[in-house]
């Protein structure tokens, strides 16, 4: 197999006997991802890949995890499930999970890179096994934090890194003020006209991002409206070509039904938010389905309008009225792309106060209670769409033969209760390319380990 540029793991497990370093789950309930029901069966683990899936009524009996003659470690999941590892489309390992944007620009670039080594692990500890680089607050956060993930230096997700947002003058990102210097502020790079466009482009690219997010639209919170727009076509087509040219993907914040045009017009492949719809921005991403995906964040909204009151948000202002506003519409649009078949993914903005990281399988319930999805359907959003917008659609976000060995041993059925994916104790077991992040201790759930 070819090395996918978004992965950095590559290689296959082996035939299908188990070998001396395999590693087999058995007597669990497979959440295979694709969509069909659980089935009872086992897998076998070679190297980072699932190498065979069984079906079977049967386990191994005796304790948790055992050693076979032959070598292998073989764990009895005794009935739990056994599903892909959650996936974030819409992650930010450099938000530090503090009270607002300025907290997050305020800490200096030493302490920033420790804290994103301390995010990285808490996403990963959540079961999110691997996560779509959204923006960083910085300029090479996220590359650095992908590559030591990768390497194996420092736990986390699997991760695509993104730079700083590219924003116009006065728009979202753009702390600056008249006569003041407060570039060192700005959450985004801002660009003005199509050849500051160009070069910022090509900065970033130098700089090892996989991905180039522009900001098409405003954010309430910051003064510039989710409604209002921003940049010429001619910006958005030169940044769109030159990420083309070597292989990047695209990325915008796009609140406006405008903004959601754009991003279909000019080919930007992960539409982040999408609020506000009319008839034309839904046709027209309903006609190009297979080249988009929408990650709504639906925590940021609703938790900003209802839970940020000790953080100075006060529900029944200006502000939360505003998002409250936009919950409805996001809600309702997302209703409507879930009918049309377009790709809503799980993603919710996490990393602040209050939305920290962590929480992020919040956003699965979220789906089910305010989008109407069923539980399979929020599940799959969170694993099979996952692994899509991470680039990898042929070897993540599924539990098959030749996947990456990227899974959760649940202790309870999501398929009844979605809510238990957000219970780190119900998180028996997360490997991690064919690696236990946690292994199923002497302990879990009163289960006796023997060697």
């Amino acid at each position: 197999m070819a090395e996918n540029r978004f992965s950095g793991w590559g290689g296959r497990g082996g035939d299908a006997a188990a070998g001396p370093s395999d590693i087999v789950f058995g007597n669990v309930q497979i959440l295979d991802g694709s969509g069909e029901p659980p089935f009872s069966g086992e897998v076998t683990v070679s190297g980072n890949r699932i190498k065979s899936i069984t079906r079977t009524g049967s386990g191994f009996g005796g304790s948790l995890n055992s050693w076979s003659t032959t070598g292998s470690t073989r764990i009895d999941g005794r009935g739990m499930t056994l599903m892909p590892g959650l996936i974030d489309a819409h992650l930010h390992l450099s938000w530090n999970n503090a009270p607002g944007i300025n907290p997050i620009q305020m800490m200096p670039i030493e302490e920033h890179m420790l804290n994103c080594v301390y995010m990285s692990k808490i996403v990963l500890d959540a079961g999110f096994t691997a996560g779509c680089g959204a923006a960083a607050a910085k300029p090479r956060l996220d590359v650095v934090i992908r590559d030591a993930i990768r390497s194996g230096k420092v736990p986390g997700p699997r991760y695509t890194a993104a730079g700083p947002e590219l924003t116009s003058v006065g728009g979202l990102g753009d702390a600056s003020l008249p006569h003041i210097d407060h570039e060192g502020l700005n959450l985004g790079i801002v660009v003005s006209g199509v050849e500051d466009m160009r070069r910022n482009v090509r900065i970033l690219m130098k700089w090892g991002v996989d991905t180039i997010k522009l900001n098409l639209s405003g954010e309430e919170i910051t003064g510039m409206g989710a409604e209002e727009n921003q940049f010429t076509d001619d910006e958005i087509k030169v940044a769109c070509d030159e990420a083309r040219s070597r292989g990047r993907r695209l990325a915008a914040h796009a609140r406006s039904k405008e903004s959601i045009k754009k991003c279909v017009q000019f080919g930007i492949h992960n539409i982040y938010h999408a609020s506000f719809t009319d008839e034309e921005a839904l046709d027209m991403l309903e006609a190009n389905k297979d080249k988009h995906f929408v990650a709504p964040g639906l925590a940021w909204l609703l938790n900003t309008a209802r839970n940020a009151g000790e953080f100075g948000i006060k529900p029944g202002t200006p502000i939360t009225d505003a998002y409250e506003r936009e919950l409805e519409h996001a809600v309702e649009s997302m209703q409507k792309m879930r009918k049309r078949g377009i790709r809503v993914l799980i993603g919710g903005d996490y990393g602040f106060a209050w939305t920290p990281h962590g929480t992020n399988a919040k956003d699965i319930e979220y789906f089910v209670d305010l989008i109407g999805m069923t539980p399979m359907e929020a599940i799959q959003s969170a694993t099979q769409l996952g692994g899509q917008i991470m680039g990898m659609g042929n070897e993540l976000g599924q539990i098959k033969e030749g996947y990456l060995a990227d899974m959760l041993l649940v202790d309870g059925d999501p398929l009844r209760d979605v809510r238990i994916l957000q219970d780190k104790k119900r998180i028996v077991a997360i490997m991690q390319d064919g690696k236990f992040h946690r292994a199923p201790s002497n302990q879990a759930q009163g289960m006796l380990l023997s060697a």
